[in-house]
């Protein structure tokens, strides 16, 4: 069973803005090959022999520094490389994509051995040198607010304030439906922004929210939009690497029989909603 929190049947039609969003993660895909080893080599013997996996992503969490306030990743892709990694007993060495080109950061002239991506299904199908598989993730955007809110639709956004993360997949998505955004360096930050005042709702994906909503302090702000359509979330790996396949497909059964995925959001959305409360000092919005 995919992990997703909208509703397949009902969701609402992409408009134009989330459009774009998703075509660019197809566009991403599509240029997935200029990312991976051109040769057919066995990708997880040789991350065995230099003892670390290269695994790109869209976005790569900087490394915490001494004294910095603590923020969990908002993408559940930083959790998934590092179990990636530790299945083969090597160490995740996460490669930064350019928003551009969507192609790997040439730092260090390194290549990924594997992306983990969101983009659209059937997508990969557009580069004859990848293959996608599907980790069971499906990421939406949903956008939560103070339950006395007077927003009951994404066009309603129109004129208000929005908080995301620098970081989120969705940066731009409110300003299409006339949004003012405030952009926050991480999801605890856009949160307590929500919670102080600050912005009028906040977007991030859907799963992750509705586990944050399950929290009892979250309750004042759990009025929600319907979420949006969504795109999985995919490792993609060389086609021609049957055994790299093989093995990513044997983990993404594995996710989902051991129910990983639904723990590894949990652990996130306490994680967070835990930075938020170390950081608000003021009540929250009345």
């Amino acid at each position: 069973m995919k992990l997703s929190s909208h509703l397949p049947s009902s969701a609402m039609p992409l408009p134009a803005g989330a459009a774009a969003l998703v075509m660019a993660a197809a566009t991403a895909v599509t240029g997935l090959g200029m990312a991976l080893p051109a040769t057919a080599a066995d990708t997880l013997a040789q991350a065995r022999q230099r003892g670390e996996l290269r695994i790109g992503m869209a976005y790569v969490a900087p490394e915490y520094a001494a004294g910095a306030k603590f923020r969990t990743p908002e993408g559940i892709e930083h959790a998934l490389a590092q179990d990636l990694a530790q299945r083969l007993q090597v160490k995740a060495v996460p490669l930064q994509q350019t928003a551009d080109k969507h192609r790997a950061s040439p730092a260090k002239a390194r290549k990924a051995d594997l992306q983990l991506l969101v983009a659209p299904a059937g997508a990969s199908s557009a580069r004859a040198d990848v293959a996608a598989v599907p980790t069971g993730y499906v990421a939406a955007p949903m956008a939560i607010m103070r339950t006395d809110t007077t927003i009951k639709s994404w066009e309603q956004l129109k004129g208000r304030s929005v908080c995301v993360t620098q970081s989120g997949r969705y940066a731009g998505l409110a300003a299409r439906y006339g949004a003012t955004e405030k952009s926050y360096k991480a999801a605890a930050d856009a949160l307590l922004a929500l919670r102080t005042g600050a912005c009028d709702a906040t977007i991030h994906d859907a799963a992750l929210l509705e586990e944050l909503l399950k929290l009892p302090e979250w309750k004042k702000f759990s009025a929600r939009l319907t979420p949006l359509g969504g795109a999985p979330l995919v490792i993609i790996l060389p086609k021609d690497d049957d055994k790299a396949r093989a093995w990513a497909t044997q983990v993404t059964q594995d996710w989902q029989a051991r129910g990983y995925l639904q723990q590894q959001l949990r652990l996130m959305a306490r994680n967070i909603a835990f930075e938020v409360y170390l950081d608000q000092d003021v009540p929250d919005c009345h």
